[in-house]
């Protein structure tokens, strides 16, 4: 009689725990490329050396053999087919167990598997297999040699995106979340979306960067949109969410861009989507970020005479932090060097060839300033590297005149953060991307760059001298782009330090000062400029607060304090309008008499808030519930109207919101959720309590759960 398959068993708990994808919460074989799995065929009768066999593997809409997108395999012949590899592991009575290994560098998503005995044709029931990059396999590019690094860039699904200020950066809790319930179908459904050619499917490169334009939802009504306006009535505050996989969920069952992102929604998505798909990544936050939208490597900041930063002028800004990302993998396409971390950035901010999209960028071409290699190096190079120069606009007998005041070198691109790899901590990684500031290495790097960018009247360095080139007012600068000449100036040794006197609360008086130090020999006359202003992260000023204007005199070397107090009243409201969370920004003018010298100092400063408690066990068992309590104490001397808080635990909970109303000062709440552990190992609970006043206190608590 002639042979038929009964049953195909996909032994999908052993291959996915040797394929690092058990956690994968899918009802299908989820197998990493260039790595064996087994697979359990059943047949009508015993299997005889006459019978004919294959395995036929087929992925896209038009497989074929020549293209690589069919793969007839035959377990009796040696042949591999487009580097695809098939054996008999073992054959007894009507079961055989055959061992498939796909080529390492084999087009990824979801491939069909039929099985042929002669003229029979075998389907089974979820006949779906899905392909992923291997960064644990030696012939793969992703290929990561480190464990460590492997488990925390490829398998952790929880982590942190930091943010703040580089004067006091935070780290917020983040769910990537990648091994949740259809955020791998929501992956192969944007790879399908991407319409790249299934050979571009097989490149890390290609992939991660048309990720990059998916994820924002410009151009390819891709997974988010991004909204800096303040008002997000239609959708939910970028600031609300607290992981990836409740946009991506939502994203798979509408078909539809999600409301609103802003750069760390983006770099967490794309995070998750890389991490799916078997590309290391990390989120990498960037203090001080530049954009410079026309690639001079210069920002210009103007201000008025009180010291205030006028919103009108300028095209290019300074955010307080920027959020991307870095994946891991070779660069064949690029000259030898070039492999290891590559920057991708999905934030919409400039095109790149017509499109929302960034990178990849090697971090070793940033570093050595070799900016013409693809892709976007021109764009991520001053993003962390500008320099900054501060202008004063006058307005003199209905003229309006621009002052130099001075330049700063090493403001930009400070603190570069990714989470530690394995433990709950900030790594520094700016070495990674620039060498140290002043070094000669940074030097060579610099005019490296500058041949490739020809900007327009480039800001000559001074790094032999101090971080500031001190510019004579009145050279002929109106237009506000002229070249000048680099004067020598005797340096008086003044010094501008700016520091709040006591923490930031919402509702409490801003209490800053302005140290105005001597650190040389001598009198100086010192004309200062405070100014104290209310500005989200993206740099955009929201509300000037008030400011100082005062003449000191410093005699050899000594300090005067000039307190700079704004009261709750100046501005609880303009916090509370916006649905951004705001900055209070100092800018600091001193112009010494005595010289043409002029300082300049910017610090941005984030409120601090009361905590949320979490209580819980410390440990739980799969499938036993237990009971999580979340305690919010309103410590702050104004009500909190308006709040929601947001708890998710993956593989414990989904994702809930509590509507807790307005809460005075003083006032208690508390919310429970029942737990249900899936998943064994340590896990984390995440919360976010949000407000009108206060637009996000974040907090996580570890629980480890055992079988």
């Amino acid at each position: 009689s002639n042979l038929k398959v009964t049953n195909v068993d996909f032994l999908k708990s052993q291959n996915a725990v040797q394929h690092h994808t058990d956690a994968y919460e899918n009802a299908s074989l989820v197998v990493r490329r260039g790595q064996a799995f087994l697979l359990q065929l059943s047949f009508s009768r015993e299997l005889k050396a006459t019978d004919k066999l294959s395995l036929h593997f087929s992925i896209g809409e038009r497989p074929m053999n020549p293209t690589g997108t069919l793969m007839s395999l035959n377990p009796r012949s040696m042949r591999d087919i487009s580097g695809w590899q098939i054996t008999i592991a073992r054959s007894s009575g009507t079961e055989c167990l055959l061992s498939v290994t796909s080529a390492a560098d084999a087009p990824v998503g979801k491939y069909s598997l039929i099985v042929k005995t002669g003229s029979n044709t075998y389907k089974p029931e979820n006949n779906t297999i899905y392909l992923l990059f291997n960064p644990w396999c030696a012939a793969d590019i992703v290929f990561l040699p480190n464990e460590a690094e492997r488990k925390e860039y490829v398998l952790n699904d929880t982590g942190y995106i930091y943010v703040g200020s580089a004067y006091n950066i935070q780290g917020r809790p983040w769910n990537f979340g990648q091994f949740e319930e259809f955020v791998l179908d929501a992956c192969m459904y944007l790879l399908d979306k991407s319409r790249l050619k299934m050979s571009s499917r097989r490149d890390p490169v290609i992939v991660s960067r048309v990720m990059s334009a998916l994820v924002n939802a410009n151009d390819d009504s891709g997974v988010v949109v991004g909204n800096w306006s303040g008002n997000y009535k239609n959708g939910t505050s970028p600031m609300s969410w607290i992981g990836s996989v409740a946009i991506l969920q939502q994203y798979y069952k509408t078909k539809k861009p999600v409301s609103f992102g802003q750069c760390w929604v983006f770099s967490g998505v794309l995070t998750t989507v890389m991490r799916c798909l078997g590309i290391p990544a990390r989120s990498v936050s960037n203090f001080n970020s530049a954009h410079d939208t026309d690639e001079n490597l210069r920002v210009d900041v103007y201000v008025n005479e009180k010291g205030e930063k006028l919103k009108s002028l300028s095209v290019d800004s300074i955010w307080n932090f920027h959020v991307w990302n870095d994946v891991w993998m070779k660069r064949k396409d690029l000259p030898a060097g070039f492999d290891g971390w590559q920057a991708i950035d999905s934030t919409p901010q400039e095109q790149s060839q017509g499109i929302f999209q960034c990178g990849p960028c090697p971090l070793k071409a940033i570093r050595d300033g070799d900016v013409y290699l693809p892709y976007d190096s021109k764009f991520v190079y001053a993003e962390v590297n500008a320099d900054k120069v501060y202008w004063r606009v006058k307005e003199e007998d209905g003229e309006t005149k621009y002052i130099k005041l001075s330049v700063e070198t090493q403001g930009i691109g400070d603190n570069i953060s990714t989470k530690a790899v394995g433990l709950n901590q900030r790594e520094d990684i700016t070495r990674q991307y620039k060498f140290p500031e002043g070094s000669p290495e940074e030097r060579s790097s610099m005019q490296n760059a500058a041949s490739f960018l020809q900007p327009s009247g480039m800001v000559p360095r001074a790094h032999f001298a101090s971080t500031v080139v001190p510019i004579t007012a009145g050279s002929d600068n109106v237009d506000g782009r002229a070249a000048f000449q680099d004067q020598v100036v005797p340096k008086s040794g003044v010094q501008l330090e700016i520091t709040n006197e006591k923490p930031l609360y919402p509702g409490e008086p801003i209490e800053v000062a302005i140290i105005v130090k001597s650190t040389a020999a001598g009198g100086w006359t010192v004309h200062l400029t405070g100014s104290c202003q209310l500005q989200s992260y993206t740099g955009k000023v929201e509300a000037s607060l008030g400011y100082v204007k005062e003449t000191v005199k410093l005699e050899g070397k000594s300090e005067m304090r000039i307190p700079l107090k704004i009261a709750p009243d100046a501005y609880m409201k303009a916090l509370a309008a916006v649905d951004d969370e705001e900055h209070i920004h100092i800018t600091a003018i001193a112009e010494i008499q005595e010289t043409p010298e002029k300082l300049t100092k910017e610090v941005s400063l984030s409120f601090e808030y009361p905590p949320i408690q979490v209580q819980m066990p410390e440990t739980a068992t799969v499938n036993k519930d237990f009971t999580c309590a979340f305690i919010f104490k309103n410590k702050l001397n104004v009500p909190l109207d308006n709040c929601k808080l947001m708890v998710e635990g993956l593989g414990i909970f989904k994702m809930a919101t509590f509507e807790e109303g307005d809460i005075q000062p003083g006032r208690i709440i508390k919310s429970e959720i029942i737990c249900s552990p899936t998943r064994a190992g340590e896990k984390k609970i995440v919360a976010k309590l949000t407000s009108n006043q206060v637009k996000g206190i974040s907090v996580e608590k570890a629980i480890t759960i055992t079988h």
